[in-house]
């Protein structure tokens, strides 16, 4: 009875890594320059492993770019509210582009910085690619 319930897991079990494999094939079959199957496939512990380092280093910064933005979020609201002290016209002019230039300063070194952990997660992911191969 044993026999049959081990024998239908290592089945089963072969039957998803094969899956696996052939979707993986499939995957990268459709980079440019990348071999559709990598020679280092045999391994997959291994490249199952530098795979999860990769993808925690991403959601490590995309966490850490999340909180940055929120704060820089927080910071512009309590100013926007700091804009009803001005006293003259003139002064709530002068706030005004104030907060907004620092808005758009914070809004494009935050698409500045997605774009680096963008190039830098394609960069890892082709090393890791062509590290398999």
């Amino acid at each position: 009875m044993f026999d049959q319930v081990f024998d239908s897991l290592r089945k089963a079990a072969d039957s998803g890594l094969a899956m696996q494999q052939e979707l993986f094939k499939k995957w990268m079959g459709m980079w440019p320059g990348v071999q559709a199957t990598p020679a280092g496939f045999g391994e997959p512990v291994a490249f199952q492993k530098k795979w999860v380092e990769v993808v925690g280093d991403l959601i490590k910064k995309e966490r850490e770019s999340l909180e940055a933005q929120f704060s820089a979020g927080l910071r512009s609201i309590e100013e926007a509210f700091r804009l009803a002290e001005a006293k003259d016209p003139q002064e709530l002019r002068t706030k005004t582009i104030e907060l907004w230039q620092k808005t758009f300063e914070c809004l494009r070194q935050t698409y500045e910085t997605s774009l680096r952990d963008f190039q830098a997660a394609v960069t890892k992911w082709t090393e890791l690619v062509k590290g398999a191969a």
